[in-house]
């Protein structure tokens, strides 16, 4: 038995998205006063991913507390409708999205920070806050991931859905820099315009692979739960 139960997991985690968009949003940067705001920023948009996500989850465990010993068809129905949109919440944003901007914005914070996050928000964003926006997303999915199975979509829709959101996010960044003739990210200055599509492209091909990885992980955490599970239930022969 867990020592702490993922129904009170996700409320805690949930709060603490809630206090990180209340803090990020307090912030008066610059860049929040520009066109597009925050909502030009992937790690918000992720942040706000998340939120949903998780809030969706809550909803469901008291949806599913409530139902319990009902025999309300409609309830049930309706249980279902919430189940399935958590599950795809987790599978084509929660977990590639998160996982990508963990992985992306550490990885390139390593090779120059300056690209990624100029050492000019130290001044605005205190370390708990960046750390909470781009480290903490990933043992929260995880987390969540391996206290619930999720049902995966089938792997084209779920694969059309990750490049629509890939393709409409490269978009939007297009658009801004339109705009303003700035680029949301400063290493989009230092490449050419073939450079920029690879770099698009690139991108997309791994919110692609994150999926395919959330897929496995998801199989490989509840096939291997399975298959203890039933071990344990096998009586002991003498």
């Amino acid at each position: 038995m867990a020592l702490v139960p993922c129904q009170v997991l996700r409320v805690a985690i949930l709060l603490s998205y809630f206090s990180i968009l209340c803090a990020y949003n307090a912030i008066d940067m610059p860049a929040h006063q520009t066109y597009g705001g925050s909502w030009k920023f992937l790690t918000f948009i992720d942040l706000v991913i998340q939120a949903v996500f998780f809030g969706i989850c809550v909803l469901t465990d008291l949806s599913s507390l409530l139902t319990k010993g009902s025999d309300s068809q409609e309830q049930e129905r309706q249980l279902k409708k919430l189940i399935s949109l958590r599950d795809w919440m987790m599978a084509v944003l929660a977990f590639p999205v998160g996982v990508f901007v963990v992985t992306m914005f550490w990885s390139l914070y390593i090779y120059d920070r300056e690209v990624v996050y100029p050492k000019l928000l130290d001044n605005f964003i205190p370390s708990w806050l960046n750390h909470g926006m781009h480290t903490t997303v990933l043992p929260f999915i995880l987390i969540e991931m391996r206290t619930t199975h999720h049902q995966f979509p089938s792997r084209s829709c779920g694969l059309a859905a990750v490049c629509t959101f890939s393709v409409g996010y490269i978009l939007w960044v297009c658009w801004i820099h339109q705009v303003t003739g700035v680029w949301v990210y400063p290493l989009l200055d230092y490449m050419s315009p073939g450079a920029k599509i690879i770099f698009f492209a690139t991108v997309t091909l791994v919110l692609n692979i994150f999926y395919l990885l959330g897929e496995v992980l998801n199989n490989y955490i509840w096939d291997t739960q399975k298959c203890i599970e039933e071990g344990k239930e096998k009586p002991k022969m003498d």
